[in-house]
């Protein structure tokens, strides 16, 4: 048996190339465990007058676990492969005379079943490593809904083989069926496209985290089809995981917010809800407008006019009018409100936000004034 161990572990130094490239604490467990299988081998070919009972895969316990991290399902085939074909070799000098074909037979049915054990060896530990990575995503998708941000974040997410960047999240009312089966989808849809994805279900909500997308609606183009009825919402594009949390709270905060726009497109972005989010309460939403929408244009007469155009239902003339000035003014200065915020206020919905966004940046104010008042 120690002369077959030794000669084993000379055919895979000369066959495997990847058995060359390991340490040399790891080569020597391999070579344990080729020994103990040629050792299990003899232990249950003694059985050869009796029924035999099923092959024992114990010798695979002599290697420490780390070992099935560092060599692949594959390579333990590998290693199968070439001890048999050592004992093969030495068939006429192993079996008894005119048993050469009984031996035969029984290494064929012996490998055939170690085989087997070693796929049920590796099953199990894919079984126990994919639980383990389940929890891992449901605690990094939970951190970053509740914005705890922090090193340990980017271990878990590291644990995980997460590289990508730039990263958004995605928001949306998940599915009818088991969320682990909803889960496993996304995953198999983020390794067929090259994409980091990583998923949470939380009570009716379905969260998707995407990494590396080209653009942002590349990003949810993918995934769109994995939600259930009722709004998507794709929140900013941030730089890393470690940011994640902001786009997270937009998506989120929109989703929230997406039944007052009933005609909103799906997927929709959070950016387009900031004024739904700011009459819903969030505080991001309604600080965002009035940076965006009020201080670009307080202290000028862009405001005024703003101000003046919407009261008057939009109507240029009318706002010509209370204002003292040409219809041509009104027109050039509603342009330059557009190229300050970005919203068209003769445009339905922009002049909605432009509206909301006024409204706070009086209160805020009014809120200043009050303070220093008092």
């Amino acid at each position: 048996m120690g002369a077959l161990g030794t000669a084993a572990m000379a055919r895979m130094d000369e066959r495997l190339p990847w058995f060359r490239a390991l340490s040399a604490e790891d080569r020597s467990w391999v070579g344990l465990v080729a020994q103990a299988g040629i050792a299990a081998f003899v232990e249950w070919f003694q059985h050869a007058d009796e029924k035999r009972p099923t092959p024992s895969i114990e010798f695979f316990g002599t290697a420490p676990r780390e070992l099935k991290r560092v060599i692949s399902l594959q390579q333990t085939v590998d290693i199968i492969r070439a001890v048999v074909e050592v004992v093969e070799t030495q068939t006429d000098q192993l079996a008894a005379p005119g048993g050469e074909d009984q031996l035969q037979q029984a290494m064929l049915r012996y490998t055939r079943d170690v085989a087997f054990a070693a796929a049920h060896v590796y099953a199990r530990e894919a079984e126990a490593r994919g639980s383990w990575d389940s929890r891992l995503e449901a605690l990094i998708v939970d951190a970053l809904v509740r914005g705890e941000v922090d090193d340990g974040l980017h271990s878990w997410a590291a644990a995980l083989g997460w590289t990508s960047a730039p990263v958004v999240v995605i928001a949306g009312h998940a599915p009818e069926g088991d969320p682990r089966a909803v889960i496993d989808g996304l995953r198999e849809k983020g390794r067929r496209i090259g994409m980091d994805l990583l998923a949470g279900v939380q009570a009716d909500r379905l969260i998707v985290i995407v990494g590396g997308a080209e653009s942002v609606n590349d990003a949810a183009k993918q995934v769109v089809a994995r939600f259930g009825e009722g709004p998507i919402v794709i929140g900013p594009e941030v730089p890393d995981l470690h940011a994640a949390a902001r786009s997270a709270r937009a998506a989120l905060a929109g989703l929230k917010a997406a039944n007052g726009w009933p005609d909103a497109p799906r997927p929709v972005h959070a950016e387009d809800l900031l004024a739904e989010r700011a009459l819903d309460g969030d505080d991001d939403a309604r600080r965002q407008l009035v940076e965006n929408v009020y201080l670009p244009l307080a202290g000028t007469p862009l405001l005024d006019t703003l101000a003046t155009y919407l009261e008057q239902g939009t109507s240029l003339e009318a706002t010509a009018r209370l204002l003292f000035v040409h219809p041509n003014t009104v027109r050039y200065r509603l342009k330059k409100i557009t190229e300050l915020t970005g919203y068209q206020p003769t445009e339905g919905r922009s002049a909605f936000t432009l509206q909301v966004g006024l409204i706070l940046g009086r209160l805020t104010d009014s809120a200043v004034e009050w303070r220093a008042l008092t």
